[in-house]
């Protein structure tokens, strides 16, 4: 699997193009600077299929409608969080004093856990929430895209009106007991990979050993 890495947007959110076919693409997360993304498609010569994103806060998806409309992808989104993308105060937009909110007119709604296929590849939608009620990570092979619910040695916020620490502690759970290791790509900050969280991360302390398959 071929993935691009960009960090885009005003908190610079790291939106991840993963190559499902020769001269295709999928895109998880585009937090803004929607012509620099263009450019790198261009300049990559990749058509975009789709726009996954792992929650609706603005630093995620500040960039979607902008890129949906010049290439024609489908944007996919947690049915609970669906309503941010069309509310500057519910995506938090409205609470940045420098942001310009661009709704997004067209989704797709997702809910509980499903797959989208693309190309070669198949996504399964793994509802994580905590961060936001709709947060999600994609699965795809031996990677997660784990959006805010999962940092390198740490976990996304939990003190926003619609999130909830009980939430991520149950989403933290399912996590830390899949099976097997994964190269973790998460919303901010470095990559990871799932058993070095396990070993590590002290959100993940009160989860070893609970599952001796791993």
């Amino acid at each position: 699997m071929k993935i691009h890495h960009l960090q885009l947007g005003p908190l610079r959110a790291n939106c991840y193009i993963i190559e499902t076919a020769p001269g295709r693409c999928i895109a998880v997360d585009i937090g803004g600077d929607s012509r620099l993304f263009l450019e790198f498609l261009k300049m990559k010569k990749l058509r975009l299929s789709k726009i996954l994103l792992t929650h609706g806060h603005f630093d995620h998806m500040g960039g979607v409608e902008a890129v949906r409309k010049a290439t024609g992808a489908e944007v996919y989104i947690h049915e609970l969080d669906a309503h941010m993308l069309g509310s500057a105060s519910a995506s938090l937009a409205a609470d940045m004093a420098f942001m310009t909110f661009d709704p997004v007119t067209d989704w797709t709604s997702v809910c509980g856990d499903c797959f989208i296929n693309d190309g070669d590849y198949t996504f399964k939608v793994l509802h994580t929430p905590g961060h936001s009620r709709g947060s999600v990570c994609y699965i795809c092979e031996d990677v997660i895209f784990s959006g805010d619910t999962l940092f390198c040695c740490s976990v996304g916020r939990t003190d926003f009106p619609d999130s909830s620490s009980s939430d991520m502690t149950y989403s933290l759970n399912i996590l830390a007991n899949l099976v097997g290791d994964y190269k973790v790509y998460p919303g901010h900050n470095e990559s990871t990979t799932l058993d070095y969280e396990r070993s590590s991360n002290p959100y993940l302390k009160q989860f070893r050993g609970t599952n001796d398959e791993r």
